[in-house]
């Protein structure tokens, strides 16, 4: 939080902890008094050590106090795994003392005693109680003895100059009235939930003086680094951010650049979808291919396949991504862990992304990242998305995303993830049969503020990748996946009236006459004299329904 020029800033202390400093709102207040609640197992006492040994000096120490059931030489043990634990400090920088027989005198005075020596004999800049709850059961004091204990340890703490950390095994169904809640500067609340098979760890700032911290929860891992929180709000694209007129770049097929009149313009997020097998990550290996070869890094997200696969995949194609990862063009992230937060995923994108300055940036595939996600997180996944390109393509790059979709050869579906709407352009890619082979087809369907062609292309998939070919021509109903040559009329001509009945009885199939009547909506006279005709020139043919008698009417395969 900016401090104005007459208001006087807060000094703060770094974290130590990836992400928590801007959940905080920029670092956390010196000589604060501040909570680190949450259930057993939640990462308190590791969350307590990362702070104090990344503050912690000789001039001004780190004060440990441990409790009943955690002595230093048990909590060291375990401490010592991580890498923000530097040995060489215990004893000179960080010092750990046990509170045992204070507390089991069963009195706060004696507590509070031990401490202010404590405190006086090393003049800490930093005091961490673990646990203050069995601190605060000492003698099962009532609730005015135990909230004056806490104003004395904080108004001490405060006047040694003491940044304060009481480590205590709260749920978040306590009493919001809580003296301890009351005196705090700070408090952090922890939590670890099981959610079907994920396990889901979030922190929460319930309470900041003097910071604007990011509201809502935050996700985070323990990992050999210790904690590592994913701030939930990430850039989201401003007002005009994006530079105008940056040119286009090319999907690596030349004649799919003709298609978007001359490329994807820089920038833009490209949503690619289709069956399993119709080419989605042939032609965004193609995409980063192209840029490689004009100079331009490129990130690859993959979901479903193995960097190695993926990488071999792409040699079939022509497309050497071995080399461009050798020379520094590219990087491969691979994530398919079944426990993922949106943010921790959102997080190593945007890292490879700035890191790498990536130009070009492909996520394969939106199927396989929504399954990579815990349960609970399956909920944001759009709003997410959303940030992700938002922020990368306010930066000027380039996003290609695939989606898997079901073939139903029914209705034109887009994306099962309803994302559709999230890009500036769509590039779909279908399957139909044409003369009894399976034949793949693309077309561009969107292209924000730009011309774009609207054929419909056949494509093939060979050693060069994806390569367009003409558009399928003496066909309808090509989306439909089993597409129909049309009807041509004989020389002899029939009328308008004959053909629209003829239409009609081909695309219906076998239909009685009430039936044919109600589908066709002509004139009873008028659609009786056609079907006389119809049956004359040997274009319909009449067959016996099932059943109760009847007729069927159905069309020849008479073309002319």
């Amino acid at each position: 939080m900016a401090s104005s020029p007459n208001r006087p800033a807060i000094p703060g202390l770094p974290s130590g902890v990836v992400g928590l400093d801007a959940v905080l709102g920029g670092s956390l207040p010196e000589y604060s008094f501040n909570l680190l609640v949450g259930e057993p197992g939640t990462g308190k006492t590791t969350l307590a050590h990362q702070i104090v040994f990344t503050n912690a000096t000789q001039e001004r120490p780190g004060l440990y106090f441990t409790v009943l059931g955690e002595p230093p030489i048990k909590m060291l043990r375990y401490q010592q795994q991580f890498e923000f634990f530097d040995p060489s400090m215990v004893g000179r920088a960080v010092h750990f003392v046990n509170l045992t027989e204070a507390v089991l005198t069963r009195r706060l005075e004696s507590v509070f005693e031990a401490i202010v020596a404590e405190t006086e004999r090393l003049q800490p800049g930093l005091v961490v109680v673990d646990s203050f709850r069995t601190v605060a059961r000492a003698g099962q004091p009532a609730e005015g003895e135990l909230q004056d204990f806490a104003q004395r340890l904080a108004l001490f703490l405060a006047s040694r100059e003491a940044t304060t950390f009481l480590v205590g095994e709260y749920s978040e169904r306590e009493p919001p009235d809580n003296p301890i809640f009351t005196v705090a500067d700070g408090m952090l609340w922890l939590t670890n939930a099981l959610h079907r098979q994920s396990s889901v760890r979030k922190l929460r700032v319930g309470k900041m003086r003097g910071r604007a911290s990011l509201q809502g929860e935050h996700t985070f891992r323990i990992t050999h680094r210790g904690l590592e929180v994913f701030p939930r709000t990430a850039e989201a694209p401003a007002p005009g951010s994006r530079p105008a007129g940056a040119g286009r770049v090319s999907t690596g097929v030349s004649d799919l650049d003709a298609m978007m009149s001359g490329g994807i313009p820089r920038g833009d997020s490209v949503l690619v979808s289709g069956p399993s097998g119709s080419g989605k990550t042939a032609l965004s290996t193609q995409f980063i291919g192209a840029g490689a070869a004009l100079g331009e890094p490129g990130v690859i997200v993959a979901f479903e396949e193995h960097p190695d696969a993926y990488l071999d995949r792409a040699m079939g194609l022509g497309v050497n991504l071995r080399d461009m990862m050798a020379n520094g063009l590219l990087r491969v992230i691979y994530l398919r862990p079944l426990d993922l937060s949106v943010d921790e995923t959102l997080h190593e994108i945007k890292k490879a992304v700035q890191e790498s300055g990536a130009c070009r940036l492909v996520i394969d595939s939106l199927s396989g990242f929504e399954i990579a996600l815990a349960t609970p997180f399956r909920e944001d996944f759009r709003e997410s998305l959303y940030r992700l390109v938002g922020g990368l393509t306010a930066r000027n790059v380039t996003v290609m995303l695939t989606a898997e979709v079901g073939e139903n050869f029914t209705s034109l579906e887009i994306s099962p993830q309803v994302v559709s709407f999230l890009t500036d352009v769509i590039i779909i890619q279908r399957y139909l049969e044409l003369e009894g082979r399976l034949k793949r087809m693309l077309a561009v369907v969107k292209m924000r503020n730009s011309p774009h062609s609207k054929d419909l292309r056949l494509y093939e998939l060979g050693p060069r990748g994806l390569v367009v070919g003409p558009v399928p021509s003496g066909y309808r109903r090509l989306l439909t996946g089993v597409p129909e040559r049309p009807l041509v009329v004989p020389a002899t001509g029939l009328t308008p009236r004959e053909v629209a009945l003829l239409e009609a009885i081909r695309e219906t199939g076998p239909l009685p006459l009430t039936r044919l009547k109600r589908t066709i909506g002509l004139p009873a006279p008028v659609m009786t004299r056609s079907l006389e005709r119809l049956l004359w020139l040997g274009y319909v043919e009449k067959g016996k329904a099932k059943g109760k008698g009847g007729a069927l009417f159905r069309a020849t395969q008479l073309d002319s």
